[in-house]
């Protein structure tokens, strides 16, 4: 998957909490929601510049809140991992725990969340 297809791919499925989603919809997500976070904190920046108040990067973030939370608990579907251990993140070594259960190779084949993602090689696809 490729960047354009993580982030058509969040926002269509952004209270779709169940399948699986790969490592590079995951860490393709995470790159938009940064440069997002960039774009819109230099908007606030310029527009309201003697301001505390932040409006668009609260837009913005409001914006990319449910999806970022469906794409993380879809990649720890892929993990075979319950969403319920998305909770983690709010330890503060859990938060560890997650990013680097967020590297890990997914499930291959289908597992108990569905099918896998990406294509085996059965398939003519590389992984």
């Amino acid at each position: 998957m490729n960047f354009v297809e993580a982030v058509k791919s969040g926002f269509q499925n952004y209270v779709h909490f169940s399948g699986r989603a790969s490592r590079s919809e995951y860490w393709y997500w995470w790159l938009f929601c940064i440069l997002l976070g960039i774009a819109v904190g230099l908007m606030d920046a310029v527009l309201f510049p003697r301001s505390n108040a932040h409006p668009i990067t609260t837009i913005g973030e409001l914006i990319v809140l449910l999806p970022f939370l469906a794409v993380s608990i879809r990649r720890l579907h892929d993990l075979d991992r319950s969403g319920w251990w998305y909770l983690l993140v709010l330890t503060g070594i859990g938060a560890i725990v997650l990013i680097v259960w967020y590297c890990m190779r997914g499930t291959v084949g289908p597992n108990r969340f569905g099918p896998d993602p990406i294509p085996t090689l059965d398939t003519g696809a590389l992984r």
